[in-house]
């Protein structure tokens, strides 16, 4: 199976690597060959994993407008962890966990199955070239890990602005075993999702925005 990510090399600020130097104790979680106990970490199993959350600003401000929700952001990319980290702070948020892993492995080893409450994707990366295709994340067989980790009635939402990678997720999605599109197409916009940079480099280019909600049933 593919991994969810590619290292890039980005610039780690010094507010950043000190909030990460300070405040992964508590609340980055170690990758593990065991299953999270969601309320011993949170106190509840009420949780949304956030795969890719690049700066965390979406993310942190998702998590502030619902103190009664958990989010599980997975990331690779140290600099934006420690600008979550850093949000985290300022926030004064308590209801963030954050993964520093591949999403592939933390999903078959970590994340319990039934144990999601939803999964958000907002952007991720597009693999423009066609010989890099194969290499984009949502697609089989990893969408029926997401499909497997999700509670019943969870849901998966994804946002893009590549035109040929909404048209390929949403056939990937809808043949995944125990998910069901909740639009004959594609979504409304969400007016609670927050918009991000990557949005606002497509929109720059005049592209779509394009999201898709999936359940599972």
């Amino acid at each position: 199976m593919l991994k969810s990510y590619v290292l890039r090399i980005g610039r780690f600020t010094d507010a950043q690597k000190k909030a990460y130097d300070t405040l992964s104790d508590q609340f980055v979680i170690p990758f593990s060959e065991d299953n999270i106990d969601f309320t011993k970490v949170f106190g509840s199993g009420n949780v949304t994993m956030e795969i890719g959350f690049g700066s965390g600003f979406a993310t942190a401000q998702i998590a502030e407008s619902n103190p009664d929700k958990n989010y599980l952001g997975i990331e690779v990319h140290r600099p934006g962890i420690g600008r979550l980290l850093w949000e985290i702070e300022k926030r004064n948020l308590s209801n963030i966990r954050i993964i520093e892993y591949d999403a592939v492995s933390v999903l078959q080893k970590m994340i319990p199955n039934g144990s999601l409450d939803a999964v958000h994707i907002f952007f991720p990366d597009p693999w423009p070239k066609k010989k890099h295709r194969k290499r984009r994340l949502i697609q089989r067989p990893f969408t029926n890990l997401l499909a497997d980790g999700l509670k019943q009635n969870g849901y998966i939402y994804m946002v893009t602005d590549w035109e040929d990678y909404a048209f390929h997720a949403l056939e990937e999605l809808s043949a995944t075993l125990g998910l069901k599109n909740a639009y004959d197409g594609f979504s409304p916009p969400k007016n609670w999702r927050p918009g991000t940079k990557f949005e606002q480099k497509g929109l720059a280019k005049d592209h779509v925005i394009r999201e898709l909600y999936f359940t599972k049933i």
